[in-house]
């Protein structure tokens, strides 16, 4: 399916690196991998893995493969306007599963939050299709909404971890996403993806940590909400956003000096 001779985007060092550390992980993964399917095959009905088109390289399309973590047949109309919201807008790129998206099967909150959901991708990586460090490759609604120079993210194969997922994700805006994606495919060194590769683990403990404190966040909002309900005052309704909005202001302030280090040097 790929229109494009992804072999060209990949420096031979890069190649190497990939195929040597596939090699040597999917036999300590295969374990795991094997869990999830039954996992997901016990919570759901319909296949384990996902399969969608994918743009990657020089907007080359190909078919890329997932551990399913939403229902069968799940509206995507309502991801399409998100994503539409994200590109229109300057506002960090949240998923829709910090707003608890009903699509999304039982566990499958906890796959995608430590990227375990991504895994199946190792078998692109072999295919060639993808690398293990590079851009994510974006659906083709999305790819259809990108400005020329937005485009350039595709003059490198894309990857199940890269620049911008360790450099804030969540609390990037989408032209920010672009510009580090960018960054990468014009600097990328064996020494470059070495480091994103030791710091992805890192940044995927984080988003898990950021996802289950949203989740109690909720949690605790809905039963606030509950409990003031039966009130005639309002005094407690204030506090607890008012504590969430410090807390998130403090992350996200660390979260952009880290960004501009990753964009400007």
């Amino acid at each position: 399916m790929q229109t494009r001779n992804p072999s060209s985007a990949n420096p031979p060092w890069k190649r190497r690196l990939d195929l040597v550390l596939v090699v040597v992980a999917l036999p300590l993964l295969l374990p795991l991998m094997a869990l999830i399917v039954l996992i997901i095959r016990m919570v759901s009905t319909g296949p384990a893995i996902f399969k969608q088109e994918r743009i990657g390289y020089l907007g080359g399309r190909f078919l890329c493969y997932k551990f399913r973590t939403m229902f069968v047949n799940a509206d995507t109309g309502v991801h399409q306007g998100h994503l539409n919201q994200l590109m229109n807008s300057d506002v960090p790129m949240i998923k829709m599963d910090s707003k608890g998206d009903t699509r999304i099967i039982p566990f499958g909150r906890l796959l995608r939050a430590s990227g375990l959901d991504e895994l199946p991708q190792l078998i692109n990586v072999l295919f060639g299709d993808m690398s293990l460090v590079g851009p994510r490759p974006c659906v083709s609604y999305e790819y259809e909404k990108y400005l020329p120079w937005q485009r350039e993210r595709f003059n490198t194969l894309p990857g199940l971890t890269g620049l911008w997922q360790v450099s804030g994700k969540n609390h990037t805006t989408f032209t920010e996403m672009i510009q580090l994606d960018i960054k990468y495919s014009q600097n990328k060194t064996l020494w470059l993806d070495l480091k994103i590769i030791f710091k992805t683990i890192p940044a995927l403990m984080i988003q898990m940590w950021e996802t289950w404190l949203k989740k109690n966040s909720r949690s605790r909002a809905a039963q606030l909400k509950t409990s003031n309900s039966a009130r005639s005052g309002n005094d407690g309704c204030l506090s607890q956003p008012a504590f969430m909005t410090v807390a998130s202001g403090g992350t996200d302030t660390e979260q952009r000096r880290k960004l501009k280090r990753n964009l400007y040097g």
